[in-house]
């Protein structure tokens, strides 16, 4: 307390900040508590399902061709976006890989599972596999990277086709449907991920 009195109000509150911004790392798997993403307004969040009865997954807004439908990985997009919307209002929890709740790796990490494709665990590990894409190429069941509040790779998402993408945002979030395209996240992408060939 000693060392901040002798600061001045400005430089303790910069130093308070930067040390909340430290702590604050946007996927739980890198060991921090992610601070909230703004909230899509294009629509209003799902409640939370209940883990015995997920909501319905929607098809893709824009889909990719049928000839990508079969992912180059020997699953099927659609077939693993259908799983991950499916988990639409699943709570965020800080660590969580299951349906109980996820951090934004822990989702991608069990979607992937669910269809034999296993990923590490933390996001920037899971930004090493498969190959780049651009995003202009993204495709159902691409993975989606974000640099949120250090440099590199913080958050995951998955691509669902067009401009939208399904994520577990923070910890005052559920999974939920965002625009890649929006305000918050266009300015933020890093780079995308294609697993198989």
């Amino acid at each position: 307390m000693a060392v901040i009195q002798g600061v001045e109000r400005p430089a303790w509150l910069m130093l308070w900040a930067l040390a909340l911004v430290a702590c604050s790392a946007a996927c739980a798997s890198t060991g921090a508590v992610p601070k909230p993403f703004p909230m899509p307004r294009e629509s209003a969040p799902a409640s939370p399902a209940s883990p015995a009865s997920p909501a319905s997954p929607a098809p893709p807004a824009s889909p990719a061709s049928p000839a990508s439908r079969s992912s180059r990985s020997g699953f099927d997009g659609y077939a693993l976006t259908g799983t991950a919307l499916a988990l639409r209002g699943t709570p965020y929890r800080d660590g969580g890989t299951d349906v109980s709740g996820f951090d934004c790796s822990g989702f991608t990490q069990y979607v992937f599972g669910q269809h034999g494709v296993g990923l590490p665990r933390e996001v920037r590990e899971q930004y090493r596999v498969g190959k780049p894409v651009a995003r202009e190429d993204l495709s159902p069941g691409d993975i989606i990277f974000f640099t949120t509040t250090a440099p590199g790779p913080t958050h995951v998402a998955i691509a669902l086709g067009g401009d939208e993408f399904v994520h577990a945002p923070s910890s005052t979030g559920v999974v939920r449907v965002e625009r890649l395209s929006s305000s918050y996240w266009s300015p933020r992408f890093l780079g995308a991920r294609r697993l198989g060939n």
